[in-house]
Order: C-alpha cells, then structure tokens, then sequence
C-alpha cells in the first residue's frame, strides 16, 4: 500500500514538473493565460502540488522562504499512522 501511494505522489510530482516545464509550448494548457486572473491558477496548482510531492519525500525547500534566524517549523509525521486499527 505504501509502495502504491510512493508510486502514485511520484507520478503526479513528475507530471506537475513536466507541466510547469511547459513542454508543450502552452499548447496543453487546462485554463489559458490570456484569461485575467484565472490564467495562471493552474500553474498556482501545479506549483502547489509539486511542492507537497517534494515535501512528501523529505526535501524541505521552504529554508528559502524562511528569514534569517527563524527556526524551522517540526516536520509531521504523517507516514507513521497505522490506519489498520
């Protein structure tokens, strides 16, 4: 099951990579950029599901958003839960 769900973040953490990469050359876009304010929520959405994917595997990249001498917040352990009980 764990395999499964490593697969699965894996595969959507690549396709939201592929997207933000633009390899279609803006051909395959869900909401069109020209369309004020709506256009780039996709790639707000991509953006933000690649991060969480990123996260999920263990690569903090909020050291960059974070100001001199403030402490990192403590990582939730959200793979420890036994959910079989």
């Amino acid at each position: 099951m764990k395999r499964l769900r490593d697969l699965l973040v894996l595969c959507s953490g690549i396709v939201s990579a592929l997207y933000l990469l633009n390899i279609g050359f803006g051909v395959a876009e869900i909401i069109p950029d020209n369309i004020p304010i709506f256009g780039n929520l996709d790639e707000a959405a991509a953006t933000a599901l690649l991060i969480n994917c990123l996260a999920y595997f263990g690569v903090d990249i909020g050291h960059f958003l974070r100001r001199k001498g403030e402490e990192p917040k403590p990582a939730p352990k959200t793979h420890d839960i036994d959910v079989t009980k």
